[in-house]
């Protein structure tokens, strides 16, 4: 590690965050992040990773990409974040292009500058629609570190800073589980369920054959709305413009956030039906966002969606799911002692591995063969693999030869002794 980045980190623990600078050194990943190009980050120190986290979606078209690049700085020739009270040319027209694209029946899009404020938006708009203020949610689920995003994810993220939900309005039930889901809505007092269409955090796991339009017919009888939170699965990540579709289920509430932004401009956008929109015809004050649905990144925003949506992208997520999926079958054929499993839908994916945290070294290993992936902190077997959407090829057999050679050394410093020797190595 060369002496400018030592002086650094020590830089970030004082200033910046002490215990999540140590936790990354202490994981093996001393990683600044410098330039940044396509699918690959680059160290301060020069050194190339294949980016295979994205930041949980972010840069599904890449890191910079030039033609968000092109927009953002022809926009910043008239535009900026404008002004929150009145109607702007940008936030309308992204508006519209999302009741094209969404599931049929949503029609208001309301701002935020990111995820966990378009949750909050989405748990509002549930509760004045249906003046109830029980929200379910899935137990390991997040959807955000804000006051009331956080209440709806897992115990780990609120502890923290808000006490226990005394009142009983948070309720969590097992993942795949449709009695409990039907035992939390049968009171009558839900105001929403809220659904990630395959938890991130938790690792992906899938859901069941029927499982999800399941959900919304319960929803439907015990007369609470469906939230479907589509910040990590939406935007083609599996293989359909939103994760949802896949599933036939039309939401009455959308999330959507992280790739809407291109990596270059913060935004979030809760995409709601008339009915769950209501109070925007009776209090558009209600809500207000000074920064929710700047100008600026509206108009990245509606170029994410139309390149999100070219033909040609379609088939390429297809080819490199399949593509992938294949070398990664191949690699577990070597190590299927270690590597037991992999979730996916698309180019959202999650390898199992066979120890209790196995996907900590595995993700160590992979730092120091040049892939950056992160494990998922709900369920440490797991490792997080999410391919952009726009990947070459030649990028993706260079990343699943790093991938080879690196589950072989971490099942090598699990099991002891030497991995098998991969392409990579």
């Amino acid at each position: 590690m060369s002496e400018a980045k030592l002086e650094f980190l020590e830089a970030s623990k004082t200033w910046w965050n002490p215990n999540k600078t140590e936790f990354w050194q202490d994981a093996g990943v001393d990683l600044v992040i410098d330039r940044r190009e396509g699918y690959c980050l680059y160290d301060m120190d020069g050194r190339r990773l294949i980016d295979v986290h994205l930041n949980g979606g972010t840069y599904n078209l890449g890191h910079r990409n030039p033609e968000l690049i092109e927009v953002l700085n022809a926009g910043a020739q008239r535009f900026d974040m404008g002004n929150h009270h009145f109607p702007a040319l940008a936030r309308t027209a992204l508006a519209e292009a999302l009741a094209e694209c969404t599931p049929p029946g949503l029609q208001y899009t309301i701002y935020g500058a990111g995820g966990a404020e378009a949750v909050e938006l989405a748990i509002k708009s549930a509760r004045h629609a249906t003046k109830r203020r029980k929200i379910v949610s899935i137990v390991k689920a997040y959807h955000g570190h804000s006051g009331l995003s956080v209440k709806t994810g897992d115990e780990r993220f609120s502890r923290t800073f808000l006490s226990e939900d005394l009142l009983g309005e948070f309720v969590q039930v097992p993942f795949n589980r449709l009695d409990a889901m039907e035992d939390a809505l049968k009171p009558g007092d839900a105001a929403a369920v809220i659904m990630e269409t395959i938890p991130a955090t938790y690792g992906f796991p899938m859901p069941q054959e029927g499982y999800l339009p399941e959900i919304k017919r319960l929803c439907e009888r015990h007369g609470a709305l469906y939230i479907a939170d589509e910040v990590q699965t939406g935007l083609m990540r599996t293989g359909e413009m939103w994760g949802i579709s896949r599933y036939g289920v039309e939401p009455d509430i959308m999330v959507i956030g992280k790739g809407i932004t291109g990596g270059m401009y913060p935004i979030s956008c809760c995409v709601t039906s008339p009915q769950a929109g209501a109070w925007l015809k009776e209090d558009g004050f209600a809500h207000m966002s000074t920064a929710g649905g700047a100008e600026l990144g509206c108009i990245v925003a509606l170029k994410v969606l139309e390149i999100t949506q070219r033909p040609e992208v379609r088939s390429m997520v297809r080819y490199i799911s399949d593509y992938l999926r294949s070398g990664l079958d191949e690699i577990q054929s070597l190590y299927s002692d270690f590597f037991v499993g992999i979730r996916q839908h698309g180019v959202v994916m999650g390898l199992e591995f066979d120890h209790p945290e196995g996907a900590k070294p595995v993700m160590r290993r992979l730092y120091e063969n040049g892939v950056w992936a992160i494990f998922s902190t709900l369920d440490p077997r797991v490792l997080q693999f999410k391919p952009g959407i726009l990947m070459t090829q030649s990028l993706c057999e260079d990343l699943l030869r790093r991938v080879e050679a690196a589950i072989g050394l971490a099942r090598g410093d699990v099991r002891g002794g030497g991995g098998r020797r991969g392409r990579a190595g």
